[in-house]
């Protein structure tokens, strides 16, 4: 059985957003990129399925759609225990255009794991068009994921509680947090091997986005902090009712 770990490169999420070009471009000078969160995760997963489950997991794959600079981040996957990575050389310009570079690889895979969002843009697409491009079945909101004797059982998270389900593969499972207790930290001998692993780049498809960014903008500042006297309740509720309009 071969995973396949679909993950974006991000900016750190301690990150101090700006823009250039007139707000109409994110701008990269000075950003620390590292992998996204949620696919941090679901590679942690893979990996403790393969040391667990007694040679069922013959090959752990990492793949992200970006430029040459999101080889870095391909190889602290490869550090913390990929076996290989495959780079889609193409910058990624929305969820149909990557899920459809995806698609050209996953299609050999038996697993594929998605994170349920990008901590950049939030969209929560890719995971679910990657599925309908493979014509292959997709569980959303993943938060455990076990192999037993060739057999997938998920559990998902519902309205109220979750439910456990078996699915044959191949299969797109899109993960959020639970999957993993925590990312595993690259090891010196990790990060070693990692420059020995194989890092392909394959070229993009021709793919037509589907959505353009036209431009950017800041969220407003948050107003200043007001401190009322605790004896004086009037004024209070005089500020809540006429200034916030809470009451």
């Amino acid at each position: 059985m071969k995973i396949l770990i679909c993950i974006s490169n991000v900016p750190d999420t301690t990150t101090k957003i700006r823009f250039t070009t007139d707000n109409t471009a994110f701008d990269t000078a000075g950003i620390q990129w590292i992998i996204n969160p949620w696919d941090e995760l679901a590679l942690t997963r893979a990996l403790e399925l393969k040391e667990t489950t007694g040679g069922t997991i013959e090959k752990i794959t990492v793949v992200a759609v970006g430029l040459k600079d999101a080889e870095p981040t391909l190889r602290k996957a490869l550090a913390i225990g990929a076996d290989d990575a495959v780079r889609i050389d193409a910058e990624p310009k929305d969820a149909f255009f990557v899920a459809e570079q995806l698609a050209q690889i996953a299609k050999d895979y038996d697993v594929i794991l998605c994170g349920i969002e990008a901590s950049d843009y939030n969209g929560s697409a890719v995971g679910g068009m990657l599925s309908e491009f493979l014509n292959i079945p997709s569980v959303s909101s993943v938060s455990k994921l076990n192999i037993e004797n060739g057999d997938v059982k998920v559990n998902r998270e519902i309205d109220g509680g979750s439910e456990t389900l078996s699915t044959e593969v191949p299969f797109v499972a899109i993960v959020q947090k639970g999957i993993a207790l925590e990312p595993r930290i690259p090891s010196m001998r990790g990060i070693m091997m990692a420059r020995k692993k194989p890092l392909n780049v394959l070229p993009a498809v021709e793919t037509e986005a589907l959505t353009e960014f036209v431009s950017y903008e800041l969220p407003p500042a948050k107003a200043a902090c007001k401190i009322v006297d605790s004896e004086n309740v009037k004024e209070l509720i005089d500020l809540l009712h006429n200034e916030a309009k809470v009451i």
